[in-house]
């Protein structure tokens, strides 16, 4: 911030003089060669100005020194009280011989299993089990002869008593001076119950093996401040229970989803995350740059094409769960970096993964709550301050045709022959701002995005989209303007998407070349022509169904939260 350590007293002088602690001298008495000052700095530097902010200059300087050699004598000094405190503590742990982080602590099961076990037991019961666990003190209660304190690890919380009648005079001492709120423990005892029936284990023996050096939220409030439960996830995670049930929640759903496609045969692989054509997606992209090669390469925005290849290698079913980059917005929808699924399945269309991924999002419903539901917030409320309701999506998904849908929003009869004046027309009455040298594909997929998308509540696949606006998508043989595809839309947000897949090279070298005309007209989001793709494809590639799912979008539809909530660390701006 300063060029030097030197440059500080002037800044201090400047700061001084602005807030009017500092007097400057006036002009008057740089020529006043007698008379006594009313400035005790100028009394000591004879009226000169120069002198004078040498002298205040210095004096800073010495304050300054004097300031850095007190935290070079205190290396605590500066720090609030509490990590004050708690980092004397670990001082004293080192100077006992004892390690406050330990290299490892054998336990023998967790508070969950002991819950499990033991959880029928009358008051004051002893069941002469002796346990080890291990977890982060959240309570602690310290009385003369006995403290209390709640330990928590992942799978819950139990309640630990150290007692000087069993844990011993050394223990209880240690446990009263040594330990704060927030360090992780690793306690040995008899499983039993206290007089009011609270499950316990009474401490034989405890160690510390982790010191917590920052004190933790209020356990009962929590960490509340939205913007500080992103930046500080892991604090988050300890003293916030959704949380960590968000992030149970997102393990399950995954894992019902590769165990519902291991068990249809589906291979799962990796492809490229750095690319050196973006394609398979319409979407800006990251660059970056490779010094090996000195190549410039793209960040993936799908994993599409590399898929497509293995099925002109073979492979007839295949999918990957992996992260995406796109170079846009970030809103409660949205985040830069992103999960999602695609799958494909030779000799399968638009329509197999239609019913493919409705029983795939129900089985990610029921390992997330049991049954076939999604919770939606009351009143819009994402952050739960108004509770959830549960909608029931067990029953049949709507299939709707864009037109149909657009008609039915305007009230007005939208087709496929609809002329372009029309559709500049309607999209004007709906307030979108267009480009005038949008096609009838580009506004028929605004007019659907603004009145379909995002007035659609329970789940609907929308169906059949402009040829245009699906790049690699086949045309219906029924009507070559529109494409075999489908989105898959519930509460305002796009879910998936599915298509029967161009497999014809020389129309897919068409579309893509037309992809590449928009691109150097300015269009970001346009993709580039993938030679290698394309002469992938001459190989022949069989008739074949795809589908990509947004997964963090599909935890969003399950539990009702923003997308925030739904990626464990969203990219958030530097900390001011």
């Amino acid at each position: 911030m300063f060029e030097t350590v030197g440059d500080l007293p002037r800044v201090g002088i400047a700061a001084g003089i602005a807030e009017g602690f500092v007097s400057p001298p006036s002009p008057r008495s740089w020529f006043r060669n007698s008379g006594k000052s009313h400035s005790p700095l100028k009394d000591a530097c004879d009226d000169s100005p120069v002198e004078l902010y040498a002298a205040e200059e210095a004096r800073l300087a010495q304050l300054v020194a004097e300031a850095e050699q007190a935290v070079d004598d205190d290396p605590l000094a500066g720090l609030p009280e509490q990590e004050r405190v708690r980092r004397q503590k670990l001082a004293n742990l080192r100077a006992r011989g004892v390690d406050p982080y330990a290299t490892t602590f054998q336990r023998t099961t967790t508070i969950s299993n002991v819950r499990q076990e033991f959880g029928d037991l009358e008051p004051d019961a002893r069941t002469g089990k002796i346990v080890s666990v291990a977890g982060r003190v959240m309570l602690n209660r310290v009385t003369g002869k006995l403290c209390f304190a709640e330990l928590w690890d992942w799978t819950g919380d139990i309640q630990i008593m150290v007692s000087l009648a069993v844990a011993g005079e050394d223990n209880l001492t240690s446990w009263k001076h040594d330990l704060d709120l927030g360090d992780i423990v690793g306690v040995t005892g008899e499983v039993i119950t206290s007089r009011r029936g609270e499950l316990s284990i009474m401490a034989d023996d405890f160690s510390i093996t982790s010191k917590c050096l920052v004190p933790l939220p209020d356990k009962h409030k929590g960490l509340n401040d939205p913007e500080a439960r992103v930046r500080q996830r892991y604090v988050d995670l300890i003293v916030n229970q959704e949380s960590r049930d968000m992030l149970t929640m997102r393990s399950e759903m995954v894992r019902a989803i590769r165990e519902q496609l291991w068990t249809r045969d589906y291979l799962e692989v990796e492809t490229p995350m750095m690319q050196r054509v973006h394609g398979g997606a319409n979407a800006r992209p990251f660059v970056t740059h490779i010094n090996a090669y000195d190549m410039q390469l793209y960040m993936r925005i799908a994993p599409e094409l590399f898929l497509k290849r293995l099925l002109v290698g073979g492979v007839e079913r295949v999918f990957e769960l992996n992260r995406n980059f796109r170079n846009e917005g970030a809103d409660s929808t949205h985040n830069p970096e992103f999960t999602s699924m695609e799958m494909y399945d030779a000799y399968g269309d638009y329509d197999s993964m239609r019913i493919l991924t409705r029983e795939l999002i129900l089985a990610a419903a029921v390992a997330v709550h049991g049954r076939p539901i999604v919770k939606r917030p009351i009143a819009g409320a994402y952050d739960g301050s108004q509770g959830y309701e549960e909608v029931d999506i067990s029953g049949d998904w709507p299939v709707i045709t864009l037109h149909e849908g657009i008609s039915a929003a305007l009230g007005e009869d939208v087709t496929v022959d609809t002329d372009l004046p029309t559709l500049r027309r309607l999209a004007d009455q709906a307030g979108i701002a267009r480009n005038q040298a949008w096609g009838a594909g580009q506004l028929t997929l605004e007019l659907y995005e603004h009145l379909c998308e995002a007035r659609t509540t329970t789940p609907v696949f929308w169906t059949d989209f402009p040829t245009d606006v699906s790049p690699l998508t086949r045309k219906k043989p029924s009507e070559p303007r529109l494409a075999e595809r489908w989105d898959l839309v519930a509460w305002g947000a796009e879910i998936g998407t599915a298509y029967t897949e161009l497999i014809d090279p020389l129309d897919q070298r068409e579309r893509l070349t037309a992809q590449s005309m928009l691109a150097a007209a300015g269009d970001v989001e346009a993709m580039e022509i993938d030679e290698d793709f394309l002469r992938a494809l001459e190989y022949g590639m069989p008739p074949t169904g795809g589908q990509g799912m947004g997964i963090d979008r599909l935890l969003m539809l399950l539990t009702g939260r923003n997308i925030r909530d739904s990626v464990l660390f969203p990219l958030t701006r530097p900390d001011q």
